[in-house]
């Protein structure tokens, strides 16, 4: 699994789906959206070492906390976490298997914060 190929197709996605996101945030927002991937990246392998789906989804609610306390909304954050999943549907084995079943959790959980 190639996780800055998944981040920078992440990004841009989110960026393809909200072109203002451009205009608002330049390319410092664009690096900020990798710098956040990387970071949903590295605790869904944090997950997967401990084959504990509540590490993820204790991270999910805790930084949806924050992101809604700085003007973002939830939706935006399980928007994320949908294009991740669906692009982990192209990457096959036990893994990336773990990792759909992780982000699942996490926004069903989110899903019942709104």
């Amino acid at each position: 699994m190639n996780v800055d190929q998944i981040v920078n197709q992440v990004t841009e996605k989110i960026y393809e789906i909200e072109p203002a996101l451009l205009e608002r945030f330049g390319e410092q927002g664009k690096a900020k959206c990798r710098e956040d991937n990387h970071h949903h990246m590295r605790h869904l392998h944090t997950a997967y070492e401990l084959n504990e789906t509540n590490v993820f989804t204790d991270y999910a609610v805790w930084l949806n906390g924050i992101l809604t306390r700085h003007g973002m909304k939830t939706k935006h954050l399980i928007d994320n976490f949908e294009i991740i999943r669906s692009l982990l549907e192209q990457e096959t084995g036990e893994q990336a298997e773990s990792y759909r079943r992780y982000l699942t959790k996490a926004i069903s959980t989110l899903k019942e914060e709104v």
